[in-house]
């Protein structure tokens, strides 16, 4: 078939058309300047699947027309307008076929034009099969404010309200990144795999802004922390010493201080009330079947505290600017996790959407939701995949076992014989396992930021805090342990609370007259206790028996406690002897899998070969930690 002239000429006139099309030149557009404020996200990548919507605030940008000049593969799918004439909420399209590369936002109204450059960056290789913390890590929980101060110059800073102070329970002492970068080192020879870092976020709070849980800018690292670009080397930084990076963010609130409480976009962004109202923490009304309507709303809208308004996730806005945001420093930074803060006070619905949002773009992500309280049901509610009577699916992976720590730091200070008291506590708590959905997915810890000292709750007995150590190594679940557990660290004032607890890492500053990061200082019971602790947790890195395997208990009333976990080839015995006088293991009594297991085993603690018997003995509050082949299934 012969084409005619005139089509080869039409076609030909359109590919140098399409070749010639005039390029959009930057320099032809006035840069915004202050006429924009913010734009978030920052950037964005090629090949997400979560949807970009751009939150931009800039003085009545509302007016303006807006559309993407650059190379191709970008576009305005649509524009919401928000009650405040100072917002834009601006959909975007990313082909699957644009290429990386910097973007420019026009903005048009009468009688101007101005631009904001919008970076658009490749993903990392496999950045969506990323993998995530499990049974088989110990996660490290720090405060950065109280861990190491590795770069003085930024203790204060000209554009934060609050300066150093280190004499202050609830001041800034000057901790940071840097410090905690140089510090890595210490972390990974504990045994920890995954570090935890309470919010680095700014917080700008005027005072008691060193927690970090009111956060006044969701895109950027508090400069007393340091940078974006030094939280980014951080990771990579962890990376190189074999630990994972966990992100510890809010949904629920944000800060008094934050930028966007001087001009909300909608009248509903932050929930409002006439007057101060507080959360009633009354979690039982998301599946009590008799909860009235009005202690549900005050649970899920009332806020926090007077500095942390409650932010409103029944507002698509709101929910979609969470969505991304999680997924952004995910993507940035190179995260391996999340850890949610005061996850039941978040709106369970959309908090659900949240959950499945984030694991779309990461299938493989864990996330670990705060969910304080010791009420079995109540907590197992909240894990994702739990069949519950009301059809809610929180889609949370993993929760934190408060009635484990609950009974681990009952059990542990008293003495006391008597039936239902001591280790029979933690017994019972295990035994309330059929209630959950899934134990792997269970985060198991002595203690936090948020609660006393371990060293304190034991008044400081080695010896418990060595079992607390044997049992968060041993049992079921992933564990987590608070800097300076493994230290005998006790509050600096116990009437001061929280302030009084998050005490200052001896070491992390200049001039501290105790280096205890340096193992050549330590001494005592703090010595004692880190070695101990040290050698269990860098066992537990290879032992899928302890990272899979099964749980059988015995129960006794002489407050010791011992358990197996075992698998189809190994068996790990676990025996704590919790009271003041020495205590014969009863190994007769565990004939059901001892008659599986091989005649010796490895003492886990000395490394010494040893043969378990009925005159075995264990030293008064103290335990043992025997490894095992096994021949077959009980």
């Amino acid at each position: 078939m012969k084409i005619p002239h005139f089509l080869l000429f039409l076609c030909a006139m359109a590919a140098i058309s399409c070749n010639d099309a005039p390029q959009f030149d930057p320099q032809s557009v006035d840069d915004a300047g202050a006429r924009i404020s913010h734009v978030e996200p920052l950037s964005w990548w090629t090949g997400m699947r979560t949807p970009l919507q751009l939150m931009i605030h800039g003085d009545s940008i509302a007016a303006c027309d807006v559309r993407i000049e650059g190379p191709q593969g970008l576009r305005v799918a649509d524009v919401h307008k928000a009650e405040s004439p100072n917002y834009l909420f601006v959909d975007v399209e990313v082909a699957r076929t644009a290429e990386p590369g910097t973007r420019y936002l026009v903005f048009s109204r009468e009688g101007e034009t101005f631009k904001v450059p919008y970076d658009i960056a490749a993903r990392r290789e496999g950045s969506a099969a990323r993998q995530s913390f499990t049974t088989a890590d110990m996660i490290y929980l720090l405060m950065p404010d109280r861990f190491a101060d590795g770069d003085p110059s930024i203790d204060s800073t000209s554009d934060t309200a609050e300066k150093a102070d280190r004499s202050a329970f609830f001041g800034r002492h000057g901790g940071d990144l840097q410090g905690m970068i140089d510090r890595l080192g210490y972390i990974a020879g504990l045994g920890a795999t995954a570090v935890w870092a309470t919010p680095l976020l700014l917080d700008n709070e005027p005072e008691g802004s060193y927690h970090g849980y009111a956060c006044a800018d969701y895109y950027r690292i508090d400069p007393r922390f340091g940078t974006n670009e030094l939280y980014r080397d951080y990771v990579a930084a962890c990376h190189r010493h074999g630990l994972k990076a966990v992100m510890d963010i809010v949904t629920n609130h944000c800060g008094g201080a934050h930028w966007w409480m001087a001009d909300l976009p909608f009248g509903d962004w932050v929930h409002r009330f006439a007057e101060y109202t507080q959360t009633n923490n009354l979690f039982s009304t998301n599946m009590d079947p008799n909860a009235s309507r009005y202690d549900l709303g005050v649970q899920e809208s009332g806020w926090f505290d007077r500095s942390m308004p409650d932010m409103n996730l029944d507002n698509p806005f709101v929910l979609r600017y969470f969505q991304q945001w999680a997924v952004w420093w995910i993507e940035y930074a190179d995260l391996d996790g999340l850890r949610v803060d005061t996850y039941p006070y978040n709106e369970k619905l959309p908090m659900s959407e949240w959950c499945a949002a984030v694991l779309r773009e990461y299938p493989g992500l864990n996330i670990v939701g705060e969910c304080w309280t010791s009420d079995v049901p109540q907590l197992a509610y909240w894990q994702g995949g739990n069949p519950n009577r009301d059809g809610f699916d929180s889609q949370l992976p993993s929760i934190m076992d408060f009635p484990l720590l609950d009974a681990v730091r009952t059990a542990l200070p008293t003495d006391s014989l008597r039936w239902g008291e001591g280790m029979i506590r933690v017994y019972n708590a295990l035994s309330d396992d059929f209630v959950y959905h899934d134990l792997s997915r269970m985060m198991i810890f002595p203690g936090n930021h948020d609660t006393e000292r371990l060293a304190d709750v034991v008044r400081g007995d080695a010896g418990r805090v060595k079992i607390a150590m044997t049992l968060m190594a041993t049992l079921r679940g992933i564990p987590q342990l608070f800097a300076g557990d493994e230290l005998m660290f006790r509050s600096a004032d116990l009437s001061q609370g929280h302030g009084g607890l998050r005490v200052d890492f001896p070491g992390g500053w200049q001039g501290d007259a105790v280096d205890l990061f340096d193992p050549a200082q330590r001494q005592g019971a703090a010595a004692e206790v880190y070695d101990h602790a040290s050698r269990l947790f860098n066992w537990r890195k290879t032992k899928p028996v302890i990272h899979s395997g099964r749980t059988l208990h015995f129960a006794s009333r002489d407050n010791t406690y011992a358990y197996f976990r075992y698998n189809d080839s190994d068996a790990v015995f676990v025996f704590i002897n919790n009271s003041r006088g020495r205590k014969a293991v009863p190994w007769s009594h565990y004939a059901e899998i001892t008659e599986s297991l091989s005649s010796e085993g490895r003492d886990v603690l000395t490394g010494n070969p040893v043969v378990v018997s009925d005159s075995t003995f264990v030293a008064p509050r103290s335990s043992l930690v025997v490894e095992f082949r096994r021949n077959a299934r009980p």
